[in-house]
């Protein structure tokens, strides 16, 4: 799978490799094993040096991606020297600000980045890290306590509409949009899902295996999106323009129509 076909990650703590094949047992399309936030300070080397062991004996059948600690942290160093022996499809570089620190990454360990996005300057020079990353990722929690702001879909726009924006502009897959703190609310992640689609986004990073099977849903198209799409497509087969329930079909209209239907595959 490659990483524009990830829609729904789900983050397991780098330091419980008892939860790894309960992890991938849950139908994420990848597991993230966080080396950062989920791990204590006093227990990060431990849990970097049992990971090699953890995932050979979890058996794990989906990307695995590994989250590190950033740029600059007292980890950082031997997260990259670890990650390079590691069976991993990316790495997720938190705080994500500078090209540089994305390229030095991925020259490390020979693996694609996802620059998690999560701070002010991180969105001020978001041209630049999507010109470095092979994905990117919303770190909105983080990015609005950086800022003092609430964590709201209306506080959150601008940051949102930067990096879609940034990643169609450098050819980058749709980002991943940040975590739903409620586990067990499928109402406010369907919400959150759905306001992510709208502002372009192609996945949301999950917390708990709760998560997954609303979030699927959320990001699956609905059966009257479905028909419209197809209609839509039959009706503009022919090229130029058509008319579909009083509306004009033009080819803007039915590469929406195609992104519909490519949700999926996805």
């Amino acid at each position: 799978m490659t990483l524009a076909l990830i829609t729904l990650p789900l983050f397991v703590p780098a330091d419980r490799p008892d939860r790894f094949a309960r992890a991938v047992a849950a139908g994420p399309d990848a597991v993230i094993l966080d080396l950062e936030d989920a791990v204590a300070p006093a227990s990060k080397a431990a849990a970097r040096d049992g990971l090699s062991e953890g995932i050979a004996a979890a058996g794990i059948d989906v990307p695995i991606l590994l989250r590190i600690n950033a740029t600059g942290s007292a980890e950082h160093a031997a997260d990259l020297a670890a990650a390079a022996r590691l069976p991993l499809a990316a790495l997720i570089l938190p705080k994500a600000e500078r090209a540089d620190n994305l390229r030095r990454a991925a020259g490390a360990t020979g693996l694609p980045v996802i620059a998690l996005v999560e701070t002010a300057r991180g969105i001020a020079n978001i041209d630049e890290v999507a010109g470095a990353a092979a994905r990117i990722a919303f770190g909105s929690i983080d990015f609005a306590a950086d800022l003092a702001m609430g964590h709201t879909a209306q506080s959150l726009l601008l940051a949102r509409g930067r990096i879609v924006l940034a990643s169609r502009l450098a050819g980058l897959p749709a980002p991943v949009d940040g975590v739903t703190t409620s586990v067990h609310d499928d109402e406010a992640l369907a919400r959150d899902c759905a306001h992510a689609i709208e502002m372009g986004f192609g996945g949301k990073l999950l917390i708990h295996p709760a998560q997954i099977p609303p979030a699927r849903r959320a990001f699956a198209p609905s059966e009257a999106e479905l028909t419209w799409a197809r209609r839509v497509l039959e009706a503009a087969g022919g090229g130029g323009v058509a008319v579909v329930d009083g509306a004009m079909v033009d080819a803007p209209v039915a590469n929406r129509a195609r992104q519909i239907l490519a949700r999926v595959l996805a």
